[in-house]
């Protein structure tokens, strides 16, 4: 029975030690605990044409809108144009009524004469006191010879004096009453100028040739001067002919727009038929929208709030000549208002090597940042009361734009230096040569799993479709 026993562990150590034995070879060949290749897409570097784009969305505008508002009140009694009308400058468009004005001229008048007639009055006054002048002084002269030679009293001559005196105090008094006369009138001729202009200012003309692209009063309708306040904006005054579009671009985009860039424009009422239009850039704003006030506080300022500047782009003409040639002559393919989307050409790079830009990720501090563990972070969160104050901060990893190339079923991470991107496409200018096969997808893998040495192997792309269940 012993034996037997016996017998039997030897079996079981044997079989023990074959299995050991098995694992360890299976280990040295491969065959167990080796990596699982992970499915990724492969694109090989070649030459393309790259149009480097910034895209935006803003309105159609006329390039010159004058908007019109009156400089007196008043109720509008005539109306000779209505929206949609061709006009010239010069062109008589409304009304105003009148007849406070005239009441007002009248008055002003009225005044300039009677400051005139007291100008007049105080010039009279002025020739008098002037003849009663030289007659005090004549008498003065006289009696100051009697007094010397003692045929009249001293008390006599103080009397003859102060009359002299009295008549040059009257003079200067004159004199200055004259002016005040003449500052009178020139008072009252500005009064009756400004009289004048307002009664002038209740007839509107155009200032401008045009279109009248908005009107926003009626007949009878009561407006408000601007002298007064902000006024009634009575009608718009538009050149059809010149359109723009008025777009706003991010911050971080406009660094590359420049004067000159040309532009495709889709407006939204053509998108249906396919139209594009082209454009050009011809302004492009200094100052963020937002930010036209030069005491604005930069604390005031929402950090959350987007950045944007206000480019204009110009339609050319030629791209919707035709259109305009199918059209009645009263109307115009763009108008006021209508939604748009351009796209700004800011580089051309014909015959460039370019991998997909899912292709191209970067490495550095922030990626491993990233990657950290929740325990990993809790730990530096309490080892940070342990930090000496003294201690110098650690140096920051210098990001890398890399990404991967396919060689015998591993990857090489391999850092590249990059420049312009289309939509699909990113230029590569160092790195990488024509032919190399790079990993671009899927996009996790490329920019968070994928290290330097993993295996890899080719997604099947109907993978996906195969596994989806038939719909019932």
């Amino acid at each position: 029975m012993k034996r037997k026993s016996n017998r039997i562990w030897w079996i079981l150590g044997g079989i023990v030690i074959l299995l050991v034995g098995g694992l360890v070879a299976a280990k040295q060949t491969g065959l167990i605990g080796k990596a699982k290749p992970t499915e990724v897409d492969f694109t090989a570097v070649k030459k393309v044409d790259i149009i480097e784009r910034v895209s935006a969305s803003g309105r159609v505008q006329p390039e010159v809108e004058v908007k019109i508002s009156p400089d007196v009140s008043g109720e509008i009694i005539a109306l000779y144009v209505a929206e949609g009308d061709s006009i010239k400058q010069g062109q008589l468009l409304l009304k105003i009524r009148p007849d406070n004005y005239e009441s007002l001229l009248a008055r002003a008048r009225a005044t300039v004469n009677s400051s005139r007639a007291q100008y007049l009055q105080t010039k009279a006054l002025a020739a008098q006191s002037e003849a009663r002048l030289i007659r005090a002084k004549a008498n003065y002269e006289r009696n100051k010879k009697l007094l010397a030679d003692k045929v009249i009293s001293a008390s006599d001559f103080e009397q003859i004096e102060a009359d002299y005196n009295v008549a040059k105090q009257d003079i200067e008094s004159v004199q200055a009453n004259i002016k005040a006369a003449e500052f009178n009138v020139a008072g009252a001729e500005a009064g009756l100028r400004d009289a004048t202009e307002n009664l002038r200012k209740t007839t509107i003309y155009a200032p401008v040739n045009g279109t009248v692209s908005k009107l926003n009063v009626e007949l009878g309708e009561r407006v408000v001067g601007t002298s007064q306040m902000a006024g009634t904006e009575m009608l718009r005054i538009a050149n059809l002919n010149n359109m723009e579009v008025r777009v706003n671009v991010n911050e971080n985009d406009i660094v590359r727009v420049s004067l000159g860039d040309t532009t495709d424009i889709d407006v939204d009422s053509y998108s249906t038929t396919g139209r594009k239009f082209k454009g050009i850039v011809t302004e492009i704003a200094n100052t963020a929208n937002g930010l036209t006030g030069t005491g604005t506080s930069t604390a005031s300022i929402s950090t959350d709030a987007v950045t944007e500047f206000e480019v204009r782009i110009k339609v050319l003409n030629s791209s919707y000549k035709d259109l305009m040639a199918q059209r009645a002559k009263r109307s115009y393919p763009l108008k006021p208002g209508m939604t748009a989307s351009v796209e700004i050409i800011t580089d051309r790079r014909p015959g460039v090597l370019a991998v997909p830009i899912a292709a191209v990720t970067t490495r550095g501090a922030a990626q491993e940042a990233m990657n950290r563990s929740p325990n990993d972070n809790n730990d530096n969160n309490n080892n940070n009361g342990d930090k000496p104050a003294n201690q110098a901060p650690a140096k920051k990893e210098e990001i890398k734009e890399i990404v991967f190339v396919h060689q015998n079923g591993k990857v090489v991470q391999r850092e590249v230096k990059t420049g312009i991107s289309d939509f699909e496409n990113i230029e590569v200018k160092s790195g990488l040569k024509a032919g190399d096969e790079v990993i671009s997808g899927p996009f996790i893998a490329v920019s968070k799993r994928l290290k330097d040495g993993d295996p890899v192997v080719k997604r099947d792309p109907n993978k996906d479709k195969k596994t989806e269940k038939p719909e019932e």
